[in-house]
């Protein structure tokens, strides 16, 4: 149920899908592909950026952020929804070297090429109504602009960056 950044990287890292459902960062997958925000939504997503611009400037804010107490609601929520990781915050922790072309997802049914943009781009769906995706998993690649949406790439095990 792991899944390695290899390859061409400073640091290779593990990904553990299990553990995302209790991070800040995991996105509803239904929230992911929406394409109209209202004018108070972009001012709201104006807002988060810029904070969470200053939280990558202020090195007391480096580690990853994690719920702290989760409420009932929000549990039974987690439960029962279906969420997506976005990849950038961990490719850019591997640290690709300014020589990589392309990233491999090494998969059950063979192998898939993307750039490294796309990669950096995408999301890793890593539970499915509230449950770990234990059927080809552990996680499904989707692409950013949602192309792939009913066909994710799934059964990855490794990413290889070339």
């Amino acid at each position: 149920m792991i899944v390695p950044i290899i390859g061409n990287v400073s640091y290779s890292i593990t990904l553990d899908p299990t553990v995302w459902i209790f991070d800040d960062r995991k996105i509803l997958l239904e929230e992911v592909f929406e394409n109209k925000l209202s004018e108070a939504d972009e001012t709201d997503e104006i807002e988060k950026a810029s904070k969470r611009w200053e939280k990558e400037l202020d090195p007391q804010f480096s580690k990853p952020p994690v719920n702290r107490s989760i409420k009932q609601f929000e549990r039974e929520k987690i439960l029962t929804s279906s969420y997506v990781m976005p990849l950038k915050d961990f490719i850019n922790n591997a640290e690709i070297k300014t020589d990589a072309v392309n990233a491999t997802l090494l998969t059950e049914n063979g192998d898939y090429n993307l750039s490294i943009d796309e990669l950096k781009a995408g999301y890793f769906l890593f539970a499915l109504d509230g449950k770990p995706l234990k059927e080809n998993g552990p996680v499904h690649f989707l692409y950013q602009d949602g192309s792939n949406f009913t066909g994710p790439i799934v059964g990855i095990k490794k990413i290889v960056i070339n």
